[in-house]
C-alpha cells in the first residue's frame, strides 16, 4: 500500500504566502496525475490545481496568477506555492495522486488521497 502525507498548512494573513507539500511513499512503481483540492465549511470539495505526468497544468479560475502546483518525480513529492492569500482561501487542503505500486506479489493503482492540512487566511 501507498501513503500520502500532507503538510504546510497554517495561519497567514491575507496577503501572505504558504507552501503545501505532499509524499508519497511506498514501492511506488508509476506516478500520473496529481492534484490539490480544498474543502471549505459548509462547501464541497473542489479542484484547485492539477498537473499530469507530463507536467501540463491546470488552475481553478479563483487561483490562477496566485497559486503554483509542481511536482518532483524523483523525491515522490508535490507542491502547492500559494500567494497573495485571500481570506476566501480558508480550507482543508487535500493532496490527491492516481499512483501505481508493487504490493509484493502484484501490481495495484490507488487513487490516494492525504488527510488534509488546515489553511487559515485572517488578519
Amino acid at each position: 500500500q501507498v501513503h500520502v502525507v500532507e503538510s504546510g498548512g497554517g495561519l497567514v494573513q491575507p496577503g501572505g504566502s504558504l507552501r503545501l507539500s505532499c509524499a508519497a511513499s511506498g514501492n511506488i512503481l508509476r506516478k500520473d496525475a496529481m492534484g490539490w483540492h480544498r474543502q471549505a465549511p459548509g462547501k464541497q470539495r473542489e479542484l484547485v490545481a492539477l498537473i499530469t505526468s507530463g507536467g501540463d497544468t491546470e488552475y481553478a479560475d479563483s487561483v490562477k496568477g496566485r497559486f503554483t502546483i509542481s511536482r518532483d518525480n524523483v523525491q515522490n513529492t508535490l507542491i502547492l506555492q500559494m500567494n497573495s492569500l485571500r481570506p476566501e482561501d480558508t480550507a482543508v487542503y487535500y493532496c490527491n495522486m492516481a499512483l501505481t505500486y508493487y504490493d509484493g506479489r502484484h501490481l495495484r493503482f490507488q487513487d490516494s488521497w492525504g488527510q488534509g492540512t488546515q489553511v487559515t487566511v485572517s488578519s
